[in-house]
């Protein structure tokens, strides 16, 4: 397991993670996920205290941040819908088209 370190000073956050992507300064999914509520995976018996983290998010950058990576996300998945969607109706136009 990962360990993750959680600190706050007046408006700014500390989050912290031995995985890998943390130490090589990218993103983890294990901060986002206590970030945004997640409980599972934790081993260490403190869940209770991903409550107390996401209380310190309102009006942070942290908090901005992500919620633009979830629109971000959102709109991601929209068009990866939508590209499925086009290319299915592609292949049956181009299907149609040899047929006749």
């Amino acid at each position: 397991p990962y360990e993750l370190s959680f600190s706050k000073s007046g408006n700014k956050i500390i989050a912290l993670c031995t995985c890998p992507a943390a130490l090589n300064g990218q993103h983890c999914k294990h901060r986002l996920g206590i970030f945004r509520g997640r409980r599972n995976g934790i081993v260490s018996g403190n869940e209770d205290q991903v409550a107390l983290v996401q209380s310190w998010l309102p009006g942070t950058d942290i908090e901005l941040l992500l919620n633009q990576l979830a629109e971000a996300e959102y709109a991601f998945e929209r068009a990866k819908n939508n590209l499925g969607t086009l290319k299915k109706r592609l292949a049956r136009a181009m299907y149609a088209g040899e047929v006749t």
